[in-house]
């Protein structure tokens, strides 16, 4: 939790998911003067360059050199600093992808990533400036923590947690105002812990980033229609909270996954995996980016397009509520 924050819930509504970590980690400065920050001449757009004019002496921008820098920070970890890298996702996954693994995550290194515009979020820029593989990429490195935050009230948390966690940590955020799902800062985040967001019975959506809001969306209109949808916020893709998918597993016996990334290596690919190893089949279903890279549009435009927002997880419902399952009120194997 943010605990010591100056800015407000209701600032979420008002900022960005960048402003609430660059306003957040500033305030870390004070309590951690270890923290070094580090951008890749972004330091505007990604927000890190709030620390950097509370901090100056402690920020350092390498140009555009993303390699260089996730090196360099690589560096200041075995120094004894707390790095602190912000870049686009899409720089952070694939083009310093090996620096991350091999300079980072194979040493363990002390090195908190928060990467923006990732997903969708930059939709109007184009399909190489879309990040629908990093939760993917990242979540299969050693070592690597992955989170993605609903809102800008969990970024903060988020930010606040990861200076707690030995080791590196990648969070990741959009670009634009994301909607806020969450009332207050205080509801109980934990690395590696989901947040149930509304109970349900009949069918169980599971998000992260901006999935999240989706589902809510989704939950109030299938509650119109007469069922009952269980929303749970994973904002932990690595580790992921088993307990919380096999109880949805066990409870609703239909399970959705939604998210800004490609349905291949994401959450819902770490939920089936969840899932499959412990035996429990269910109806199910991976919402998100297809197999293919994404057209170019506003990002509302092109949730839409996707069928991961509200009326397409409503859609996928529908089709699911269709599908027979083994009604075993102990789902226990006989013997």
């Amino acid at each position: 939790m943010a605990e010591g924050m100056t800015w407000t819930v209701a600032d979420g509504d008002q900022l960005t998911q960048a402003e609430i970590y660059g306003e957040v980690l500033s305030q870390l400065g004070d309590k951690y003067p270890e923290i070094i920050a580090l951008t890749a001449d972004l330091a505007g757009s990604t927000k890190i360059g709030r620390f950097g004019k509370k901090f100056p002496d402690r920020f350092i921008n390498v140009g555009i050199a993303e390699n260089t820098m996730f090196g360099m920070a690589a560096g200041l970890a075995m120094a004894g600093f707390t790095p602190v890298v912000s870049t686009f996702a899409v720089f952070t996954a694939l083009r310093s992808a090996e620096q991350v693994r091999t300079d980072i995550c194979y040493q363990n290194l002390n090195v908190k990533i928060i990467s923006s515009h990732a997903g969708l979020s930059f939709g109007q820029a184009g399909s190489t400036h879309h990040c629908t593989e990093d939760i993917a990429v990242m979540r299969s490195f050693a070592n690597m923590i992955v989170i993605v935050p609903a809102d800008g009230i969990e970024t903060g948390n988020a930010v606040a947690a990861a200076m707690e966690w030995p080791g590196p940590v990648y969070i990741r955020i959009g670009r634009g105002f994301e909607p806020t799902v969450h009332t207050t800062q205080d509801y109980g985040f934990e690395i590696g812990k989901a947040v149930t967001m509304r109970d349900g019975s009949d069918v169980t959506l599971i998000g992260c980033g901006v999935g999240v809001k989706h589902c809510m969306q989704a939950a109030d209109v299938l509650q119109q229609q007469g069922l009952s949808a269980r929303v749970i916020d994973m904002h932990t893709i690595k580790p992921i909270d088993k307990e919380a998918i096999l109880k949805a597993v066990m409870d609703t016996r239909r399970i959705i996954t939604v998210e800004d990334h490609n349905i291949y290596g994401g959450m819902g690919s770490a939920v089936a995996d969840v899932i499959v190893e412990a035996g429990k089949a269910c109806a199910f279903k991976k919402l998100g980016v297809p197999d293919a890279y994404s057209i170019v549009g506003y990002p509302e435009d092109l949730y839409h397009y996707y069928k991961f927002d509200a009326d397409g997880i409503v859609e996928t419902v529908s089709e699911l509520m269709k599908m027979e399952i083994e009604e075993d009120e102990d789902w226990e194997d006989e013997t």
